[in-house]
């Protein structure tokens, strides 16, 4: 069975997990907005998080702030991602998480062979205490992970030169779709290139296909085909996070449809 889990609250992950009757969970360690560097805010701080989710038997993933791009060419940019992604890894470490998922990121205004060499240097230089999933994305101009041609480039400079045994991808169905590209089919194109999918990122979309638009919808509401999205979670054969809208309520619907549509 697929274990489907939902991205939650950063201050009592735990809490949140048992609201949506999960056992897996996905939050920010701070403004996924900022530059400050992660903060356990769970009472008794690291170590007690991680052996409280031990105990509940809960796995917790970490998502990195968004404002991390480490492709760019844009030294003010760059430097404090590499710096941010870091402090991000080690504080996931710290708490037992299973993974960090960060964005491919863009490297706008130069040719894509900057940016796969700058993803390059920042895994070369990254102590990876977790393993680091690279996220699929909706738009941007150079995006490094946005089309699947895109992702084939990266794979192949990185496995190049870097240790790929802690790097994996984590598909977003809502960034695929309003990235233009196929669901029909999309996990097995996405596993012939990385050759496995880490984590799935199970979210319907406001807009239309190609939109470039990372506007999250709850499933079965926006403009994925239900029965596409549902191909895709099967066929990944990775764990599920819901990043749909709503608190408990709405998250467990979603959990629950999903899980209701897999099991047809």
């Amino acid at each position: 069975m697929v274990r489907i889990g939902a991205h939650v609250g950063w201050a009592d992950p735990l809490a949140e997990a048992a609201a949506r009757q999960v056992d897996l969970v996905q939050f920010f360690l701070g403004d996924p907005q900022g530059w400050k560097g992660p903060v356990v805010d769970y009472p008794g701080g690291a170590n007690a998080l991680r052996a409280a989710a031990a105990d509940a038997g809960v796995t917790l993933y970490v998502h990195a702030p968004y404002v991390i791009n480490v492709a760019t060419p844009n030294n003010r940019v760059r430097i404090p991602s590499r710096k941010l992604l870091q402090q991000t890894v080690d504080a996931a470490a710290e708490i037992g998480a299973k993974a960090v998922i960060v964005h491919g990121g863009h490297a706008a205004g130069v040719e894509p062979e900057v940016g796969l060499d700058n993803w390059r240097k920042a895994l070369q230089r990254l102590e990876i205490r977790c393993p680091v999933l690279i996220e699929n994305t909706a738009g941007g101009a150079n995006a490094m992970a946005r089309k699947l041609t895109a992702i084939a480039r990266l794979w192949e400079a990185l496995h190049a030169r870097c240790d790929m045994t802690k790097v994996g991808l984590c598909l977003d169905t809502c960034h695929a779709h309003a990235g233009g590209e196929d669901l029909d089919g999309l996990a097995d194109r996405v596993k012939a290139i990385t050759g496995r999918i880490d984590l799935v990122h199970a979210n319907d979309s406001k807009d239309a296909s190609g939109s470039g638009r990372d506007r999250h919808q709850n499933l079965g509401y926006g403009q994925i085909d239900p029965q596409l999205l549902v191909d895709v979670v099967a066929a990944a054969g990775a764990p599920v996070i819901c990043e749909t809208p709503g608190e408990a309520d709405s998250q467990t619907r979603d959990i629950t449809w999903l899980r209701n549509q897999l099991s047809q």
